[in-house]
């Protein structure tokens, strides 16, 4: 069972984690911890922006903060299926076929520029990320956890990327994006990244990552804000601006990011505001909007919110949330 005693170390924990990162990426606590929380939550997360604002530096300074594997592959038009998910060779001194992995068998996974490979290659991840395992020769390999897929893309605006369909991006559960460090954090940047970079040790090991999964789970989620949570899913599909709306998945990635969110406040129960905090981040990729909303001027983030202010938020004593009512 979760105490709060124990909540505080967990949270204590995530926050040494996040502390770790922002040695190399400075001023994006925000970023940093939400991708910390999609990794309790065992999720996969999308970073979309720029070139160059600091999406794979993120990447490669958490891996370096977690001691378990980690692997990278650079997504471009050439790479094949079998190098993600690996490939059988014959052994002519054995006489048997022999598995060869591939990139994604390993527990931190870093896709650079996930929109520059073929859908065809872009497929090979989801098998991987919704099922923890994949199938190569009709033999099924097993995912070691703590499994996670980070992938980082590039605006669809740009040249030679290819836009990700929506079965992969509902897998993802969060996408957000980096955005340009102040001049004064970028001063920063430029004094010390370098150095950062070259220091950066772990400070948590992947049992760790384990038995902070387990303790998010037991973090309480009340009905009447597990309710909350499915009624602005289902606001998507019924919107006149969405052409379509999000799959139960978002409302299973909503409740699961909230725990860990809770977890990270060293609180032992989901909040109506985690709720509400993290909806643009689970929901706004997960729906498409009409050519109409397009023409106007509307995003996804802006209808999102929109819904936000039109579902009711449960008003609920603390002693309540506690005890699941």
């Amino acid at each position: 069972m979760l105490t709060e005693e124990k909540a505080q170390q967990a949270a204590e924990m995530l926050s040494r984690i996040a502390d770790n990162v922002e040695t190399v990426i400075v001023g994006k606590r925000e970023a940093v911890e939400l991708i910390i929380m999609s990794l309790i939550a065992s999720g996969h997360a999308l970073l979309e922006d720029m070139p160059g604002t600091g999406k794979t530096s993120l990447v490669s300074a958490l891996s370096k903060s977690v001691d378990c594997k980690f692997s990278r592959m650079q997504f471009t038009p050439d790479v094949m299926p079998s190098d993600v998910t690996g490939f059988s060779i014959y052994n002519q001194k054995t006489g048997d076929f022999e598995f060869r992995a591939g990139g994604i068998m390993s527990n931190l996974v870093l896709i650079d520029e996930i929109n520059r490979a073929s859908a065809k290659t872009q497929s090979a991840l989801l098998e991987a990320m919704e099922e923890r395992a994949v199938t190569v020769d009709s033999v099924t390999y097993r995912m070691e956890e703590p499994f996670m897929v980070l992938a980082t893309q590039n605006p669809i605006e740009q040249y030679g990327t290819y836009p990700l369909p929506e079965a992969q991006l509902d897998r993802f559960i969060i996408k957000l994006s980096m955005g340009y460090p102040t001049l004064d954090q970028e001063v920063q940047v430029v004094h010390n990244v370098k150095k950062a970079k070259a220091s950066i040790g772990s400070v948590v090991t992947s049992q760790d990552i384990l038995d902070l999964r387990a303790a998010a789970e037991e973090v309480i989620v009340s009905d009447p804000i597990a309710r909350y949570a499915v009624q602005l899913v289902t606001a998507t599909r019924t919107m006149k601006e969405c052409r379509f709306g999000s799959s139960p998945r978002g409302s299973l990635a909503l409740v699961a990011l909230a725990r860990a969110n809770a977890l990270m406040r060293g609180r032992i129960y989901v909040m109506p505001d985690d709720i509400k905090y993290l909806a643009p981040y689970v929901l706004a990729h997960r729906v498409d909007l009409t050519h109409e909303a397009k023409v106007n001027g509307r995003t996804n983030e802006a209808v999102i919110q929109t819904i936000l202010d039109s579902v009711a938020v449960p008003e609920l004593a603390d002693a309540d949330i506690i005890a699941g009512k």
